[in-house]
């Protein structure tokens, strides 16, 4: 991948495309102006990242927009496009790639994508276990590095934490495959170390703070341009990390709509590879880093919540380092679950890059975008193929969910507390513990033991992973196991054992680790908040 060779052909491509859809009559384009003026100001009142230099380039557009003609305002409009474009626009530096890659300690292995933090990390972890067996990839690998070959893919994994780009990028790498172009918050950049390599590693820029159409339209314009020239893309459509812990089952299609957008334009240019693959992934920790922030910011008010924290666990180093380097001595394996590649319709797609119908049967895909005989756009259409997209994803999501200790044993905590507390509503619940601050172990081991065997039951028929653990079929084992993670770790743990008593003291990150069975049958019937 070297996306510097193509960079001025993206911004063209994306800045001429933009003004087609935007600039249709001088109304449209004179309202485009004064809507991302009006958005802009607005974002900056409130921006720690906002700078006065781009405070001056929208005062000058609206004075020269005020009296502008309605070509000079067509210019203007160009002018701000083109502004968005080489914001958001990524660089990729193959000496530092080579760098990177190349100094990593081998027992490491590499990581494009925030590679540096993992080799500060290994430095201080001694003889730990390699971050290469910490993280065990699974799943479709082979069928993902054949179609690799064969067309463009646009990788699609869950996202708890932000150290997922970075176990992602070490898969990818580990997979033989290219670096893959993604987005990555422009918050993220502000770290210099993390910042660095992103930017030169294929990281290009998402400002969330920016609301204006326009400027969306100009990401996911950007992103589809670089399917079209063969780029592998990586975005998490969950939009954000997750925040009550669940796999994500709403996801942003903004981007998926973009890969469908590139895979008719590369057939209406009759590429010679217009195949764009869509791959989901999840990606399963025991603990997660920011548990405690994200579970408490999920549980504020609705609308109140913050979109983009910047003080999570996340943002000291030293926090991240002691996290690793304490899953390291506990041998807590991540895994990397890639599912069934796809086309863009949600067909599977087989190892000769044949979509198949339910029933396996070799499908034309080609003839789900044609009008009239040929490639053609139909916005209401693909729309709809974008939603049918997404559903498949999250139900990839579901089967590829690889169940652990934690997640087990929090969900069966929090559902005894709540059938202990019929009548006490949640938020409540969380605050006080309600009316036993401890259970029998005894019975707890055997609630644990009657849903682990359900969870077989489901693991049977494909409908979840389980973690090593569960499938030995200990609850006194798997307690152990989720004990020893949830003590080791967060400030409060959320489950002690004393004698023969199980003390429940962070009940919202039992809420959070327990939600990651909420799309299962094994429920109550409660299900997750």
């Amino acid at each position: 991948m070297n996306i510097n060779k193509d960079a001025e052909r993206i911004i063209v491509e994306v800045v001429q495309r933009l003004m087609d859809r935007w600039a249709t009559t001088p109304e449209a384009v004179e309202e485009a102006i004064f809507d991302v003026i009006y958005q802009e100001r607005r974002r900056l009142e409130t921006d720690p990242m906002g700078t006065t230099e781009q405070a001056n380039f929208y005062d000058m557009i609206q004075t020269q927009a005020l009296h502008a003609s309605p070509q000079q305002q067509r210019e203007l409009l160009r002018l701000i496009i083109e502004r968005f474009a080489r914001e958001i626009q990524g660089h990729f530096n193959p000496v530092v790639y080579k760098v990177a890659t190349s100094l990593v300690p081998t027992g490491l292995n590499a990581m494009l994508n925030t590679l540096s933090p993992i080799r500060l990390v290994q430095g201080m972890l001694g003889d730990a276990e390699s971050l290469a067996n910490q993280a065990r990839l699974r799943g479709e690998t082979t069928l993902l590095q054949k179609l690799a070959k064969m067309g463009t893919i646009v990788l699609v994994p869950t996202h708890s934490s932000n150290l997922d780009s970075v176990l992602v990028g070490f898969s990818l790498y580990k997979l033989g495959l290219p670096p893959f172009s993604y987005g990555a918050g422009l918050n993220l950049f502000a770290n210099k170390l993390f910042g660095f390599f992103m930017h030169n590693l294929g990281a290009y820029k998402v400002d969330r703070r920016k609301k204006a159409e326009l400027y969306k339209d100009a990401l996911k314009t950007y992103a589809g341009v670089t399917m079209e020239l063969g780029y592998h893309n990586l975005f998490f459509p969950g939009g954000t990390r997750s925040r009550s812990g669940a796999v994500e089952r709403k996801l942003k299609k903004g981007l998926l709509g973009a890969a469908m957008d590139a895979y008719i334009h590369n057939l209406t240019a009759g590429k010679k590879n217009p195949d764009i693959f869509v791959v989901p992934c999840t990606i399963n920790y025991q603990l997660v880093l920011e548990a405690a922030t994200l579970i408490d910011d999920y549980l504020k008010a609705e609308g109140k919540s913050r979109y983009i924290i910047e003080d999570d666990e996340f943002s000291r180093p030293k926090l991240v380092l002691d996290f690793v380097r304490k899953l390291f001595r506990l041998q807590s394996k991540v895994d990397i679950v890639f599912g069934r590649p796809m086309d863009l319709f949600g067909n599977p797609v087989d190892e000769s890059g044949q979509s198949l119908d339910r029933y396996g049967r070799p499908i034309d895909r080609t003839r789900y975008v044609l009008i009239n005989g040929r490639p053609g756009f139909d916005l209401q259409r693909d729309r709809e193929y974008t939603n049918e997209l997404a559903e498949a994803v999250v139900r990839q999501y579901m089967e590829n969910t690889v169940i652990k200790p934690v997640n087990l044993v929090s969900h069966v905590v929090m559902q005894r507390l709540r059938r202990a507390n019929p009548q006490m509503g949640l938020y409540r619940l969380l605050r006080t513990g309600g009316r036993q601050e401890s259970f029998s172990l005894k019975e707890v081991y055997q609630e644990l033991q009657s849903v682990m065997e359900a969870l077989m039951e489901e693991a049977s028929q494909g409908k979840v992973v389980l973690d090593e653990a569960i499938r030995g079929m200990d609850p006194v084992m798997v307690m152990g196991e989720a004990l020893a993670h949830m003590e080791v770790f967060h400030t409060r743990p959320a489950l002690m054992r004393r004698g023969d008593r199980l003390f429940h003291h962070d009940r919202n990150l039992l809420l959070y680790y327990g939600n990651r069975l909420g799309m299962h049958s094994i429920m109550d019937g409660q299900g997750n908040v």
